[in-house]
């Protein structure tokens, strides 16, 4: 999925700027991108409060000012990556969809101005922080399991209501599981940033969801 880097490095989305910060909320932002950077390098369990508070500059007593826990830092990290990953979707979405109200049309705009974000990217994808919560789930309590599940939910639901219109307007060339095709998405965007990684290969996400495209063309006869 579409995470915070991308609204850093993608010339194709700009957001609104953030409004004058109190130096309380400087210093939590800024624990919030020491955490996001160690958790997906290298794990949460890896990742000591000791270290974040080094990092930041402060003393634990100002770690605990922002965050009750380990687990509190975690919920708020994935509050603020989902925020601001919808947060770009929407902008994309709306973008694709102001330039034509033909459902299927709109959304293949909106893959490719997706592959484009994910072409703009400098450096190879760090990781995403859904996928990191994932393959760690052991370490977090309920809540920040049940926000990570939710979010893919949502990213089903986001997908699947397009694909619906899509199907009404251009019935598919045959039998498509819609809810299958709408986590695809998701399946592309977290694969391609591992195979990325692994072939040192920075293009890959972009190639992977232009591909995608492709096939929903043939799916629809778009």
């Amino acid at each position: 999925m579409v995470d915070r880097v991308l609204q850093k490095t993608a010339p194709a989305v700009r957001l609104e700027p953030p409004a004058a910060q109190t130096k309380g909320e400087r210093t939590r932002a800024r624990l919030l991108d020491i955490a996001y950077d160690s958790i997906v390098h290298k794990g949460f369990a890896a990742t000591s409060i000791e270290e974040l508070v080094e990092a930041a500059g402060i003393t634990k007593s100002g770690f605990f000012y922002h965050f009750k826990d380990k687990n509190d830092l975690a919920r708020q990290l994935l509050d603020r990556f989902l925020g601001e990953d919808n947060e770009i979707l929407d902008t994309l979405g709306a973008r694709a969809r102001e330039l034509t109200d033909d459902p299927l049309q709109s959304f293949l705009i909106f893959l490719k101005l997706y592959a484009d974000v994910m072409d703009d990217m400098p450096e190879l994808h760090p990781g995403c922080l859904v996928a990191t919560i994932t393959y760690q789930d052991q370490m977090f309590d309920a809540e920040v399991r049940r926000m990570n599940r939710d979010s893919v939910l949502a990213l089903r639901e986001r997908f699947g209501h397009w694909l619906t219109e899509i199907a009404l307007e251009h019935p598919p060339r045959a039998p498509v599981d819609l809810d299958a095709l709408a986590d695809h998405v998701t399946v592309i965007v977290e694969g391609a940033i591992i195979l990325s990684r692994a072939l040192g290969d920075r293009r890959l996400m972009g190639r992977q969801m232009r591909l995608f495209r492709d096939q929903v063309k043939t799916i629809f006869g778009g």
